[in-house]
């Protein structure tokens, strides 16, 4: 495609940034380096017709660590280390909210719950809420976080479930309004923004698009989460995992109200209006489920309209009204990267299934990280 002398000139000439990726993490790099140096020309380039990946398309969970995925992660990284990530995510929400606004993004502090059916599990979890609320509070400042909380088992009318921990801090959000209201922020700071850019390759400060054209840069953000091997190759420690998600038609009468985590982590589902939202099942297929091709397999979706029917709604009526995907950046521990690469390109990548906690903080790093070196 042959580009006019408008379009060179306007919107590809003389860039000090360009950031790869309009997710999350992408467009808060963007709205930190703009907001403190507005002289910057700083360009977005997204391959999607909105956010690609997993920031438009993840379940909205205001959330910072379950306590078997805390205890679980306690298992391969140290106290220290795992306590510091949570509270990263801590920070990461408010800096959000405070960013964009509770009322803007829908959000809500309807708190979140971990659903037992397996009594050893719970028993060994039970054992260990002391110890979480001792360390949560250094973080959050609240004594009690996480609280038993079976009473309300038949309040939810669940069913095969057991026991119920209670995260007293945890909320939800409008993926779909907080991504407008993001990028509404940022382009009213004078961002340029593209969609439909298909970047093929980097070469120090050159990205290659479509094998056509060439975009060239002071610096460069790679914000790609799960497609960074694609763009930086296989020596970066990011792998790429699908995660399938089904949302309800709306259900009369229903009751659930928060955000749920069942399974280690593996499932989750939340009420968004009147509807249920339900997302998870990687754990069936690892490996075909470690892929950057958007997409849904029967044993998953057959799994999930289970525990719909089996656990979460079993004496309601509904249908699914619609499905689809997303692709976090996941790796061999939870921590993401964000690092120089080069004289000229930065990363900020593997969220680790926790980018809406994380993301406007990772975002707020690396603009540092580049602001250091203009």
């Amino acid at each position: 495609m042959d580009l006019s002398y408008w379009e060179k000139k306007i919107f590809l000439k003389n860039i000090d940034v360009a950031i790869i990726g309009s997710g999350i993490v992408g467009l808060n790099a963007a709205f930190n380096l703009k907001k403190n140096n507005p002289s910057l020309k700083i360009i977005v380039l997204e391959r999607g017709i909105l956010p690609s990946g997993a920031s438009i398309k993840n379940a909205g969970f205001a959330c910072f660590g379950s306590p078997t995925e805390l205890l679980e992660d306690l298992k391969t990284i140290s106290e220290n280390e795992l306590f510091k990530l949570v509270e990263k995510r801590y920070l990461g929400l408010k800096r959000l909210r405070n960013n964009l606004g509770d009322s803007f993004i829908d959000y809500h502090n309807w708190g979140g719950y971990e659903l037992f059916d397996n009594e050893a599990i719970y028993t060994e979890c039970s054992e260990k809420i002391d110890y979480l609320n001792k360390m949560m509070a250094v973080i959050t400042g609240k004594k009690e976080l996480y609280v038993k909380a079976d009473h309300l088992i038949k309040e939810f009318e669940f069913e095969q479930i057991k026991h119920l921990i209670l995260n007293k801090g945890e909320g939800q959000i409008d993926t779909g309004k907080m991504m407008l209201r993001l990028l509404s922020k940022v382009q009213q700071l004078g961002v340029i923004i593209l969609n439909g850019i298909n970047i093929t390759s980097l070469n120090d400060n050159e990205i290659q698009v479509n094998n056509e054209w060439n975009i060239s840069a002071k610096k460069i953000i790679v914000a790609t989460n799960g497609f960074a091997q694609q763009l930086l190759g296989n020596n970066l420690e990011v792998t790429p995992a699908r995660a399938q998600v089904i949302i309800t038609s709306p259900i009369e009468n229903l009751t659930i109200k928060g955000t749920f985590h069942f399974e280690k982590g593996y499932y989750y589902f939340r009420n968004i209006e009147n509807r249920i939202l339900l997302g998870g099942g990687r754990n069936l297929d690892l490996k075909g489920e470690t892929t950057t091709e958007f997409g849904l397999t029967e044993i998953i979706q057959n799994r999930l309209e289970e525990i719909l029917s089996g656990i979460i709604l079993p004496h309601k009526k509904f249908t699914i009204e619609h499905r689809w995907s997303g692709i976090m950046g996941l790796g061999n521990d939870k921590m993401p990267i964000v690092k120089k690469l080069s004289q000229y390109t930065y990363c900020a990548v593997k969220m680790g299934g926790m980018g809406i906690a994380i993301g406007s903080l990772i975002g707020e790093e690396v603009a540092t990280l580049v602001d250091n070196d203009l």
